[in-house]
């Protein structure tokens, strides 16, 4: 067999032969993958988007209560993968870490769903009015729930990522098609959420929470015969640091040690290996940015050290830069997450208010206009890549048609578009409110539920930039051996945006209903200002996207070696080539 038979990029099977290029990889592969991910997110969007349902009508609680808590689960689920990627990164590798955590988010399933089944473990309902749940009910349903977030630290931080590693960067074929990867991936995504949004939660409010918890849990352990099936197909990457960890937390060290040394003046006097070191250890070398020059002290060479404790390199010190860089970034898209939670929060509340009316018999579920978010990106993604990209292929000459940066900018625009629209037109209910005195809170306000649907179509359409690019950006610039860890700054990013809300919900709801003055976020939605609030968020999306343009100005991309064969090195600076969207294998 000879060795072009081979893939470049050192990956091996699951036994730790050398992988096939012909048999192995690509998307004959990824096609497992992205089935699983349909279905996961089919379970998650099925317990996440009528969460705050649940607990308002099932177990009583308040709407601030409801909101917090589910932004608290919802943000949880979003900061586990933390602990998964830091796990599968330096010990167990993504394909086993995904394994243990994949049965742990199905036992949690399983139990939510005894939970909302079981009649000594729910509360007890006469004639559609439930009693408050005991405190042994409360603790069994909110214990499944955090079981749930438990096993998505180590599925949401790995499969995104293992899907991406089926990919070679040192084939130019492989990874033209690898630029699509993460468009497909969110679109599966999507149809999962699309499911869960419009069929799921229907059977919920209509039918009974044990079926609509029962179906997603069957789906997801059919995800996972889906997901092993491909296991003679799957490429696995090999650890090439011991501790990745480690070595980034090594760059701050050493140059806080040499903090009174001078930086020299050019990159060449820094510590660096020769190429060939790179070629030999199958590591990519990371190429000297100008930011963050601190840094660079790390790598600067000394006479008299100690040869066991040499400086670090400037492939080290980059790699230390780049997660700095992306702190920077992800600092910025806590505002655009936190806008995000409103969908399973305040805009399903603000739903339940109004005429849900289709005809004379059909009542649309408040949660169930969260399909028109999934609904609109899967409309746009093959729009992007077919008609955007290629549009601005040929406008701008970037492979991509626009910057990873640039099109979180357009993202985060379309979003301030969204909660000014909401704004708007919860100024108007609560006119018709005050028109029709109306004030109880069960009371319909007579307005239609559709009024809400400009705001979920344009959140969607949002995503499309935003949630992939922030996707592929942080995979694109983590350094290689971070990669899972580095994905996890877009989960970490929503479950922070998540907790934020909790906050900002609590405190505006303290702040403004102290000294008997009427609560922003009251428990009636029909006599409080939910207007003022989405007037707030609306300010401190503005005020972020100035912030976001400033970080986006000074952030500097990766360059590293991509390419390297008898002699000839390329250099990757930013985008990659693309194709579009298609799979292909």
């Amino acid at each position: 067999m000879e060795s072009k038979d081979y893939t470049q990029d050192g990956t091996v099977d699951l036994h730790g032969h050398p992988a096939l290029a012909s048999k192995t990889g690509k998307w004959k592969a990824c096609a497992f993958l992205v089935g699983y991910e349909a279905f996961e997110r089919m379970a998650f969007y099925a317990v996440a988007s009528n969460l705050v349902v649940y607990l308002t009508t099932q177990l009583h609680e308040d709407t601030v209560s409801s909101v917090r808590n589910v932004n608290n689960w919802s943000g949880s689920v979003w900061m586990t993968p933390i602990v998964g990627a830091y796990i599968a990164d330096s010990y167990l590798g993504r394909f086993w870490t995904f394994t243990l955590s994949s049965l742990i988010y199905v036992l949690g399933m399983v139990l939510l769903t005894m939970a909302v089944s079981i009649k000594i473990l729910k509360p007890t309902c006469i004639n559609g009015v439930c009693n408050k749940a005991s405190s042994s009910q409360t603790a069994f349903f909110y214990s499944a729930l955090y079981i749930i977030a438990v096993g998505a630290g180590g599925t949401k931080s790995n499969i995104s990522t293992f899907g991406a590693d089926q990919f070679d960067d040192f084939n130019p074929h492989e990874k033209k098609l690898k630029v699509s990867f993460f468009n497909w991936w969110m679109f599966s995504s999507f149809i999962g959420a699309f499911l869960a949004t419009l069929g799921l939660v229907y059977i919920q409010d209509n039918l009974g929470w044990g079926l609509g918890y029962g179906i997603p849990t069957a789906g997801l352990l059919l995800s996972l015969f889906i997901f092993y099936s491909g296991t003679p197909l799957y490429r696995h990457k090999v650890r090439k640091t011991k501790s990745p960890a480690g070595e980034l937390l090594r760059v701050p060290i050493v140059a806080f040690a040499n903090r009174k040394l001078r930086v020299p003046s050019h990159p060449s006097e820094l510590h660096e290996f020769e190429l060939q070191h790179y070629i030999h250890s199958g590591k990519r070398q990371i190429h000297h940015s100008p930011i963050f020059r601190l840094l660079d002290k790390a790598a600067i060479k000394q006479d008299n050290l100690n040869p066991s404790k040499p400086p670090c390199s400037i492939t080290q010190v980059e790699g230390a830069k780049l997660i700095l860089g992306m702190a920077m970034i992800w600092v910025v898209t806590l505002v655009p997450s936190t806008i995000w939670a409103q969908i399973n929060t305040l805009f399903v509340k603000q739903g339940t208010t109004m005429d849900r009316r289709l005809g004379s018999n059909f009542h649309i579920p408040a949660a169930s206009l969260g399909s028109f978010v999934t609904l609109s990106m899967l409309v746009s993604v093959p729009m992007y890549d077919r008609y955007f990209v290629p549009l601005m292929r040929r406008r701008t000459g970037n492979p991509r048609g626009i910057t990873l940066l640039q099109r979180l900018g357009i993202g985060f625009i379309i979003q301030i578009m969204a909660i000014a629209i909401a704004y708007v037109v919860e100024v108007r209910r609560i006119h018709v409110t005050k028109i029709h005195h109306i004030t109880g809170p069960k009371e319909i306000v007579p307005m239609s539920i559709l009024w809400l649907l400009p705001q979920y179509v344009l959140l969607g359409i949002a995503d499309v930039f935003n949630a992939i690019g922030l996707l592929e950006f942080f995979y694109d610039q983590s350094p290689e051996d971070m990669q899972s860890l580095g994905t996890t700054f877009f989960t970490s990013g929503i479950g922070v945006g998540n907790f934020l809300n909790s906050f900002l919900v609590t405190m505006v709801d303290k702040i403004t209903g102290r000294d008997g003055g009427k609560s922003w976020i009251g428990r009636n939605l029909n006599d409080c200002h939910l207007d003022y609030y989405y007037g707030f968020l609306l300010v401190i999306s503005a005020l972020n996207l100035g912030a976001f343009l400033w970080a986006s100005s000074v952030y500097v991309y990766k360059r590293d070696v991509t390419e390297m064969k008898e002699g000839c090195v390329q250099m990757e600076a930013k985008s990659l080539d693309t194709t579009p969207l298609g799979l292909q294998v």
